[in-house]
This record gives C-alpha cells, structure tokens and sequence, in this order.
C-alpha cells in the first residue's frame, strides 16, 4: 500500500518519439492512479532527450491522446503548466549541467573518448540485458587520465566498487554490484546530449516525484539511480515497475505495432473501452468492461498489479 502521509506525485514520462502504444497507455493509466488513489498530484514529463527523433508534434499528440482518454495531468506538458518546469528535457540543460558539475567538483566524473567501436573492439562483457559494460579504459589513474583527444569526450561517471539494494513495490527487493553489473556510466555523451540515468534523477528530484511508474524494462535503471541520487545528496523516488504488455508471440510491443497504436485504437475503440481492457489486464477487473479512469480510482491497489514480467494480450 501507498503512505498517504506525504503527498504522493507520480509521472508519467514518454518520449515523443511516434505514437503511443497500449502499452504506454497502461503504464500512463497506472501512474495516474497511484497519484490519484492517494489525492496525490499526476505529472506529465516529456523525455525528449534524443534530438535526432523526438519531434514536438509528437510531443502534443500525446497530450492530446492523453486528455481524450480521460487522463489529464496536475502539471507540466509541452506548455510547463506548474511550479518545477520546465517540463520537457530539451530544455532543462541548465539543471543538468549543474547536477553533473557536482559530481564533477567531487572527482567522481572522467572523460572517455572512446567511441561505441573502440568499446565494442575490447569485448568488453555484457550484461544479461545487452548492455556493454565500459571496460575502463579511459578511466584515470591515481587520479590523472589515461587518454587525450582532440575531439570532445563524454563524461562517465567514476562508479564506485559497492552493493546497491534496491526494494519494488512490485517486484520486491534485489541488490545490484554496480561496477560488476554496471560499469562507469556515461552522464553526458560526447554530442552534447544528456544520458537518461543523470536526467531522470535530477527531474525527479526537482518536480517532487515520489513514485516512479514505469515498465518493467527500467527495473535494473533502479540501482544506477538510486546511487546517483545518493551521490546528488537527493533523496530517490519508491518505484513500481510494471509488467509489460506483449503482444500473442510474447513480445514488447513497440512503436511499430500499428495495430495498437493509439491512432488505431481511436479508430476502433472508445476511451472507456480501451480503459476497460487495461483494467482487465491489469487485474483492476476481472472482466472487460466500459469504464473510466475516474471509475477505477476506489478499487484500484497496487496488490491486484501482476508479479510478472510480461502480460500477453491473449490472457
């Protein structure tokens, strides 16, 4: 269960980069319910941290696909409706610049100038999610860097050799290694643009977010961002990772799956019908049924939520 001893604000974060799937729109409905089962505040962030494919059109459909299914945000969206703005990532460099700066004054940040294909030459090893671990080769010794360039470097953040324990709401409780299963991360890659673990600290920690909702994709993202946080001197959000809808073959549905893209779903459902199914889905419901947002706000509780990495759409 969810304290209702401090005010809850939970987020809903998507990148606009195409349009919203169904399983976006759980992941939104389920957000927004934590906030409001509570009395809480819902707020709306735009990761827009990707400038070769996030596009502002995008960024105003999912406004507006949002409203259309009943679920409107307390602040932020493209127009910065709110105190913590702004709101979409793209324009918050200031703040992340000086979040890394911190970090920086304390000597826990280095150049790299290795590119992907210098990391990738290293066979440096993998997690079990793809992820290439950096192998440390620009990393500084006694202090001093290992490697000089010309061309612009990416900072990584000097991961320290410890334990991090982290607890899901859903999921419950697991412990990562950091360097082992994590390595030294990037903060800010060499074109300029921010890494998502340093940015998602920092804006969680300025908007007051106490929940984060988010897909069960992200569950590992815990451990570096409880430790940035800790490093930040802020204090992290309590999380709930989602199960992901999967499409009949068992997998993630993405951007690509037109046929549960919102635009389809306007086309063939009612917001209270695709509502309905998340419901179901979702355990809220036991059956498929018309409803509203609003509607699932006194039978909603975290309990009913699946343990369960995925939820397939024939289930």
């Amino acid at each position: 269960m969810i304290s209702q001893s401090q005010q809850v604000i939970s987020r809903f974060a998507p990148s606009p980069t195409g349009r919203m799937h169904l399983g976006n729109i759980f992941t939104a409905l389920i957000s927004w319910l934590v906030a409001k089962k509570a009395g809480g505040k819902w707020l709306l962030r735009i990761e827009d941290l990707d400038p070769q494919r996030s596009r502002l059109e995008y960024a105003r459909q999912i406004e507006d696909d949002l409203l259309w299914l009943g679920l409107e945000w307390d602040e932020g969206g493209v127009d910065s409706v709110g105190s913590n703005g702004p709101y979409m990532q793209s324009q918050r460099g200031d703040i992340y610049e000086a979040a890394l700066k911190k970090l920086t004054d304390k000597g826990l940040t280095y150049p790299c100038y290795c590119t992907k294909a210098d990391i990738a030459a290293t066979n440096a090893p993998h997690a079990s999610d793809g992820r290439i671990i950096y192998p440390g080769t620009c990393r500084p010794a006694d202090g001093k860097p290992t490697h000089q360039s010309d061309k612009s470097p990416a900072t990584r953040l000097l991961m320290p050799h410890c334990r991090i324990d982290c607890t899901d709401m859903v999921f419950g409780q697991f412990a990562s290694d950091m360097a082992a299963e994590w390595g030294d991360i990037v903060l800010r890659r060499a074109d300029g643009a921010w890494a998502y673990q340093l940015a998602v600290v920092v804006d969680d920690a300025a908007m007051g977010v106490t929940h984060v909702v988010r897909g069960s994709d992200l569950l590992g993202s815990c451990a570096p961002q409880t430790l940035i946080a800790s490093l930040l001197g802020v204090e992290a959000p309590q999380y709930i990772h989602l199960p992901l809808i999967c499409n009949k073959s068992g997998l993630r549905l993405s951007k690509r799956d037109s046929s549960l893209a919102m635009d389809r779903l306007r086309a063939d459902f009612t917001p209270a019908q695709i509502i309905g199914k998340l419901a179901q889905l979702g355990g809220i419901t036991q059956s498929w049924q018309n409803i509203t947002p609003a509607g699932l706000i006194d039978i909603f509780d975290l309990s009913l939520l699946p343990r369960k990495e995925k939820i397939l759409l024939d289930e």
